[in-house]
């Protein structure tokens, strides 16, 4: 559907807009382009220290089992110096903030890794960048067809915004559900990401602002920005989150006991 919403929308800036909208939107994909490949292969964020195993062999080990049961190579894996509980993903890369290790045992950051690992493990680290960037495309050729547009040109560029915003929100909320999903078949302890949820809800004015703010990327995976636009709300609050693990545990626990 995002892709429907963004091919129309590069159909209208050209019929719209002739030659310079073909210029404009195929300026606007190669910059957003070249941004998405810069992102992809760069670290997000300063005070990163590498994970040693030799330092925390528990949380080593740990997220190698998952990777291994995830099927995937093992990821690289950062602690952020920051004392807010906080944990995000990119490319192949996993980070924890320090301040988790203050507020969450260590199965719960187990647990935390393992929904990051969903993410790396349902390419969402590579969907969610693309999404943004497409969000920003969206953003420039809306306000230059507001511009320079007709009116039924500048109701349509409207339409498509507000659509592909809607879109957006559900498409991503939807991955952070899959990632919740992906991480209970992954844990050992699957009760133990519920409890890092119900954990960390107590913590989430710390987190309101914290993002990668670098470039546009993925949100960090446990943060539940607070924002007052309804189509801009990327994340599931924590009461939905925590009620479908629930479901999903008792389906899971239904599912061993007929096996």
């Amino acid at each position: 559907m995002l892709y429907v919403i963004l091919a129309l929308e590069v159909l209208l800036v050209v019929e719209a807009l002739g030659d310079l909208g073909v210029a404009m939107a195929g300026g606007a994909m190669a910059f957003l382009g070249a941004l998405y490949i810069w992102a992809t292969r760069h670290k997000f964020g300063e005070n990163l220290i590498p994970l040693e195993r030799e330092e925390m062999p528990w949380l080593y080990d740990g997220i190698a089992e998952l990777a291994e049961k995830a099927k995937v190579p093992m990821p690289k894996v950062y602690l952020l110096d920051d004392y807010i509980p906080n944990a995000y993903s990119f490319g192949n890369t996993i980070v924890l903030s320090l301040g988790l290790f203050e507020v969450l045992d260590e199965d719960e950051i187990i647990a935390v890794a393992a929904h990051e690992l969903g993410h790396i493990k349902n390419r969402d680290t590579k969907w969610f960048p693309m999404v943004t960037y497409g969000r920003c495309l969206m953003m420039i050729t809306t306000l230059a067809l507001l511009i320079a547009g007709s009116i039924p040109v500048k109701g349509a560029a409207t339409v498509l915004y507000i659509a592909y915003e809607l879109a957006r929100s559900d498409f991503m909320k939807k991955r952070e559900f899959l990632a919740d999903e992906t991480a209970l078949r992954l844990l050992t302890i699957p009760m133990s990401l519920k409890r890092a949820l119900e954990e960390l809800k107590y913590y989430e004015d710390l987190r309101m602002n914290v993002k990668v703010n670098a470039v546009p990327s993925i949100e960090p995976g446990i943060e539940r920005e607070k924002r007052f636009a309804f189509f801009t709300e990327t994340h599931p609050s924590y009461e939905e989150r925590i009620l479908r693990i629930t479901f999903e545990m008792n389906n899971l626990m239904r599912m061993k006991q007929v096996q």
